[in-house]
């Protein structure tokens, strides 16, 4: 696996200060795509003990409240065996601290089936998740102000709740608010 970049300060991907891993490789080629150099699997640089190792130092500060997988696609079937690693070992070390995943997928058609790479590794990874926003980035369903989505179609969901029910328990908070409107966001 290759990775874009790393956000060891990233207040946009969830709640509170995290660091944002960016992973490369995407085939969802969403129409303006706002990271779509990170497409291309080979963009980067490679994945390594090294990297996991920076990632994990960089949520030691008490002031870090988790983790976030963004990309390209971090549930790209190439990309999961990596991630499933770092969950692992980012769950061991914090497990106060929250993990959150962003992706084209969506939770019920592409992950709860485990149509999307090896199921067995793609249902742990799941398992250390515990905020999934799921579904493509669509233009036409584009919102600046909703809070940790880009789209209106994106789902922000609840992974132990949801994989206890087997099926989509959205997340509940203050967070599912658009910015500014102070009414409650229907999706």
């Amino acid at each position: 696996m290759n990775y874009a970049v790393i956000k060891k300060n990233d207040i946009a991907n969830g709640p509170g200060v995290r660091v944002s891993l960016f992973v490369s490789g995407c085939r969802h080629h969403c129409r303006n795509c706002f990271n779509r150099e990170a497409w291309d699997f080979s963009y980067g640089q490679p994945f390594t003990r090294d990297t996991i190792d920076e990632i994990l130092n960089a949520l030691a500060p008490s002031y870090v409240a988790g983790l976030s997988f963004l990309g390209g696609e971090p549930l790209e079937p190439e990309n999961q065996g990596s991630l499933l690693e770092l969950a692992r070992l980012f769950k061991e070390r914090f497990p106060e601290k929250t993990l959150w995943c962003y992706t084209g997928f969506t939770f019920e058609t592409d992950l709860l089936t485990g149509s999307v790479g090896d199921p067995a590794v793609l249902r742990e990874l799941l398992s250390y998740i515990d905020v999934l926003v799921d579904g493509k980035f669509v233009e036409e369903l584009k919102d600046a102000g909703l809070i940790f989505r880009g789209s209106s179609n994106q789902n922000i969901i609840d992974m132990p709740k949801s994989l206890a029910a087997g099926r989509m328990v959205l997340l509940e908070g203050s967070w599912r608010r658009t910015m500014g409107s102070g009414d409650i966001d229907e999706i």
